[in-house]
């Protein structure tokens, strides 16, 4: 098949087009940089249409995947980069498909299972899931992630396209042994000793092994009967104390020392990121997933983890 993977330089990206080009397709990389992993590397602004969109008119599948890192501290400059980043992307990637002479029979468009609401009681699916926003007792800059989620969805859903099929991945944090990415920051505090509960650690963290994360997309591309949204998600979330916990064991460290919610506040502004991405319980599984059929490698975190330590060992 041929797969346009527009935004497929970063992490997640570069992972899932080696992947694939490993099994044989042929992947074009539409980014701002270059390409890599084996994959065709087509320069885009990330907003406009251009020469670029030639190369989904007659592809099998649009894995669409842009949008600036949230990983940030909340600014109206970020806020608006991250909000536009992801509409614009979208809404080109839209035009692009639409216009088609041959469009594809599949786009998947990344989103974030930020979209649900924070909550203890019960998981978030996709059918009786809760969507954030209104919550009582969340502070009032949290609407913005879910605000994106919304108008990132909103892009794919507005777009026609009767000849291609549109799926939404609610997306949790996919976990790679690469540098730079979140597990290679939570492995770097766990073993600095700081890998023990934020806040008390009830808030719940929901995760996806970047193997499963392109098996999903693999089984998705298949699958002509999945449409709309979709959590790509691990089956068994669980609470950050238990997370990391499970981090330090496969790591073989002893400590980890417990985070205050003002000792996280005072450090989020050091590392220039959000208390959000902490603070918030994302309790989300996978039920489309699950009822299809769909098969984790890694279902629970523990082996997970283990699994990603040891491919850092084999990096190295």
């Amino acid at each position: 098949m041929k797969i346009v993977v527009p935004g497929g330089t970063g992490q997640v990206g570069t992972l899932l087009a080696r992947t694939l080009c490993a099994a044989g397709h042929e992947v074009v990389v539409i980014s701002r940089a270059g390409g890599g992993a084996g994959s065709r590397a087509v320069t885009w602004d990330g907003r406009n249409e251009g020469p670029w969109a030639a190369e989904i008119d007659g592809a099998d599948a649009v894995i669409n995947l842009a949008g600036r890192s949230v990983n940030c501290r909340y600014t109206a400059t970020n806020k608006q980069a991250m909000m536009s980043s992801r509409v614009d992307s979208t809404r080109a990637v839209g035009q692009a498909i639409a216009r088609a002479t041959r469009p594809p029979r599949v786009w998947l468009q990344m989103s974030t299972a930020t979209i649900y609401a924070h909550r203890f009681d019960a998981a978030n699916d996709e059918a009786t899931g809760r969507i954030g926003g209104d919550e009582p007792d969340v502070p009032a800059h949290w609407r913005f992630s879910v605000d994106i989620a919304h108008a990132w969805e909103r892009a794919q859903a507005e777009t026609a396209t009767p000849a291609t099929r549109k799926v939404a991945m609610r997306t949790a944090m996919v976990m790679t042994p690469a540098r730079g990415g979140v597990f290679d920051v939570l492995l770097g505090l766990t073993r600095r000793g700081l890998g023990g509960p934020i806040a008390g650690g009830r808030q719940w963290m929901s995760w996806i092994h970047g193997r499963d994360f392109v098996r999903a997309i693999s089984f998705l591309i298949e699958r002509d009967d999945i449409v709309g949204p979709v959590n790509i998600a691990a089956p068994q979330p669980l609470p950050q104390r238990e997370f990391m916990a499970a981090l330090r064991a496969a790591s073989g460290t002893r400590i980890g020392l417990p985070v205050t919610r003002w000792m996280a506040k005072v450090g989020a502004v050091f590392l220039r990121t959000d208390t959000e991405l902490t603070f918030k319980s994302r309790r989300v599984v996978p039920g489309r997933l699950n009822d299809a059929g769909f098969s984790f490698d890694f279902p629970e975190w523990p082996a997970a983890a283990r699994d990603l330590i040891n491919s850092r060992r084999e990096m190295r």
